[in-house]
Order: C-alpha cells, then structure tokens, then sequence
C-alpha cells in the first residue's frame, strides 16, 4: 500500500483503541498540525503538530514497506501508533495539503537501519537455532512440576466431589492455578479454569437453587473437562520426557500438546517445520473480541477461510489487561487478504494462521462462489466429521464450520434450524458459546433473500447429555456479500 492509496477505514484499523482515533481526528480539526510534508515518492509522511510543551511533536508515517508500517513520534505516548500519527494519516485521506521535501536525515538513517535490521533477521532465521540446553533443561523440569500440581489439583477436584463445589471453591481453585502460570503452563491452566468456571456464574456466585436439569448439565461438562486434564497430565508427560531426553528434539507438530503446555511459536519455528502455505488467499467469514477472565485477557479472533482448499482458520490476538491500552485490537476485514507465507500452527481442527507481510485485494463473485463451493452441502456427512475429531480430549471441543443449507426456519417446537437437500436438521443454539455475541434472536429479523439455498458458518457445540450437536450461526454468505451476525 502506498501513501496515496491510504483511506479512513485504514487509518481507523490502526489506531490502538477508540480514545486514539478520536483524538487522531480531533488533531485535524483544531488545525494542530503546522507542518506537513511527503517525501517524493509517497512512502513517507511527516510533520510537525502542536502540543502543550514549547516545542512541536515530530511525527512520521513510513509506508516503504506497504504491509507493515512504521510509526515514528518524539511524543512521551507508548501507544503505537500515537495520536499524532493517526492525525498524520487523518489529516492526509482528508485532502489536507502535503509539500513535497526531501526525508530528513535523521528518517533516512532510521529507514537505513530498519533495512539492515530485516536483512539481518532473515539471515537469522535461516540459520539453525542453538538450543541453550541448561535453560531449556531447567524449564521443563518446571514445566513437568507444573504438571505433579496440575495431577494434584485434579484428584483435589475428584475426591471432594461436583456436588460440593461451589464458587467459593472455585475461585480457591483458581487462586492455586496461578502456579501453573509460574510454571510455564498457561494452557494447562486456561484448562483449569474451564472446569471452574463452569460453576461460576457470570455474576461470579454459583446459583444454588438450579434445577437438577441444569445441574446435571454441568456435571456432565465437567466430566468432559477432568477428562481433558487428564489428557493434559499423560500426554504431556511423554511429550516433555522425551524432550528432556533429547533437548534437541523439536516441538510436536501432529498434536497441540505442545501449545497445551504453553509452547509459543515463533514463525521461524512454524517456518522450519515446514507449517507454511506460500501464496494464500483468505476471505474473513466472522470476527469478535471477547474478555477471557480466566486468562486475564482480551482475545481478538478472526475466522477466515483459506480459498485454495476451503480450510476454515483462525488468527487470534491477546491483549493482556496490563498492556491493553498499548497493544493494537484486531478488527472486522472486509477484503481478501493475500498472503505470500502463510504460517500454519499445529492442529487439524480450525488451526490458528499468522503473517508477516499481506497484501489486500477487493473481494470478487468468484470468491463468494468458492466459499460455497468448499461449504459442505451434506449435514450429516459434516457433523461425522465433527464427531470424529471430538473423540480426541485435546482437540477443539467448539469448531467452527461452513454448511450449505436449503432452507432455514422455526421448527414446530420454536427451535431454530438449517437443513439440507436430503433433509437432515441442525438445531441452533447459543448454549456454551457466551464468549461470542448473541446470534440466534436475529434470524427471525433476516432477509426473506437468507431463508434459503445460501452457506451458514457457525460454531458447533456438543450437547453432551443429549448427545447431539447444534449450530452457532456466526455469519451467512451469499453470493454477493458475508452477511456478518456477531459484530
């Protein structure tokens, strides 16, 4: 993307939250900026802005590399990018007047040495990473520690038994688990907290007048979650001993044990063990942001399928509590993201994808007809395959599919469902998926253009007690638009 080609909806994916961008704008309205330049061939802009110090905030936009930009700004803020440079951009896509100058010395020795520093990472990445053995040896002693605790913890759960836990005990449980974050188990422990929360209502009380239909529902969640941890505890135990055994030994990449027990990958890892699609096209089917109490933070995630193979992946961006004033939110995508490598985490089930570097195009009719064309037209051929990969503990419990339906409607019973050609129903539902906004009471409100012959993508979720599984609608595509339902 080149300077010229910048828009506001750019500009407004860039700010780090609400509070930037508007002040961003406000920058451009109060005429703030008193010195605007580009350099000649438009992959730079600079300026100066007023402030309330004596001298001006010196402020850059760097675009000569299109797909990651570089915000530079002698302002105190550690927020990236600064209200100044979101200003900057503000005051460029709103026809304010940019002089042509030549780039200041000082900017052209800072884009010198970026250079040099990405020359020098890729150089980096193609050498073979040494293993510093004492320090990997040390962590996953903790990390086998961790998994004793974790052992522990579990049997603590199973001897005082589900009818005594309450949310006074869950919380304490929660309180103890904080020692598997010191042991470099935080995935463990996410795991944790999802059979605690279980008897955590959202108001933080566990109701103890609940019917014994819904609390046979959460004992029958919890069985699924003690097996999980017990899957946890065997699994990564083999994995981490045979990486004590040999510390030259890499991570597995044909199950997520790895990110279980709090692995985190870096690209060149995903590089060099060959999780790298060259030249993928992907299309955003649905986004959200939700707050992860449990693990303290603030999840972005895009769904998205690939175009080449119709494979549905996710990209996800944390945002600790503690830095999430200066950590970028993700945000909805409404273009086609082409990706020159695209790295791919382990998994089989919705695998989560990360990039460096994209490039963006307009979304065409062709692409809407390959997502119908990868959704699956046979119910009960997809929900086979579902039940297939729930039969691992340590899979996605929830995974995300594309259906393509015949009709959509209230049954007689009021339940919403899809069904296909030969007739088989999915029941949708909203059971489980809080962490998701609420989807179902909007299918009454849809177009009469949606009841029929278009391709769901929805969350699945296992009703464990009646053993059937029921649909989330997240988004419905037709053949000119993603009609997004969880914005």
């Amino acid at each position: 993307m080149g300077a010229l080609q910048l828009d506001e909806d750019f500009v407004d994916s860039q700010a780090p939250n609400a509070n930037a961008t508007s002040n961003g704008r406000g920058l451009v309205v109060k005429g703030k900026f008193v010195v605007l330049h580009q350099s000649d061939d438009e992959t730079l802009l600079f300026g100066e802005c007023s402030g309330s110090g004596k001298s001006n905030y010196v402020c850059s936009c760097d675009f000569i590399r299109p797909n990651q930009p570089t915000y530079r700004c002698t302002c105190p803020s550690r927020q990236f990018p600064c209200k100044h440079c979101l200003g900057l951009m503000y005051a460029f896509v709103g026809g304010k007047k940019f002089t042509v100058a030549d780039v200041p010395e000082d900017l052209a020795a800072k884009r010198e040495k970026l250079q040099e520093r990405k020359e020098k990472q890729k150089e980096q990445s193609d050498k073979p990473r040494k293993v510093n053995k004492a320090a990997l040896s040390k962590k996953l002693q903790a990390q086998l520690n961790g998994l004793d605790l974790l052992e522990t913890f579990t049997f603590d759960l199973v001897r005082s038994g589900m009818g005594n836990t309450n949310a006074k005990t869950a919380r304490d449980m929660q309180q103890r688990a904080k020692q598997l974050g010191d042991a470099y188990l935080p995935g463990a422990q996410a795991a944790l907290h999802q059979y605690t929360n279980l008897f955590v209502g959202a108001d933080g009380k566990y109701d103890g007048e609940l019917s014994s239909q819904q609390r046979e529902t959460i004992y029958t969640e919890a069985l699924d979650q003690l097996t999980r941890l017990s899957a946890i505890i065997k699994h990564g135990r083999r994995y981490l001993q045979a990486r004590v055994d040999d510390p030259e030994l890499p991570p597995e990449t044909d199950s997520p044990i790895a990110a279980w027990l709090g692995h985190a990958w870096q690209l060149r890892d995903l590089r060099a063990a060959g999780l790298v699609i060259e030249n993928a096209e992907l299309i955003q089917l649905a986004f959200h942001s939700h707050d992860d109490h449990s693990r303290q933070e603030y999840i972005d995630t895009g769904i998205w399928m690939n175009l080449a193979n119709g494979a549905i992946q996710l990209t996800q961006n944390f945002r600790p509590y503690k830095a999430a004033k200066y950590i970028r939110s993700e945000d909805s995508f409404f273009k086609i993201a082409v990706v020159k490598e695209l790295c791919v985490y382990p998994g089989t089930v919705n695998p989560r994808v990360r990039w460096d570097e994209f490039e963006t195009r307009e979304i065409t009719a062709k692409d809407f007809q390959s997502v119908a064309k990868f959704a699956s037209a046979d119910f009960e051929s997809a929900m086979k395959s579902v039940r297939s990969g729930l039969k691992n503990p340590l899979s996605e419990k929830r995974p995300v599919v594309a259906l393509r339906y015949k009709s959509l409607g209230q049954l007689p019973d009021g339940e919403l469902a899809i069904e296909d050609a030969k007739g088989t129903r999915i029941v949708m539902t909203e059971a489980g998926l809080s962490e998701e906004p609420p989807s179902c009471h909007l299918m009454p409100m849809l177009p009469e253009t949606l009841a029929s012959g278009q391709t769901m993508v929805g969350r699945i979720h296992q009703d464990l007690d009646s053993k059937t599984l029921r649909l989330k609608p997240l988004s419905i595509i037709t053949d000119t638009q993603v009609f997004r339902l969880t914005l």
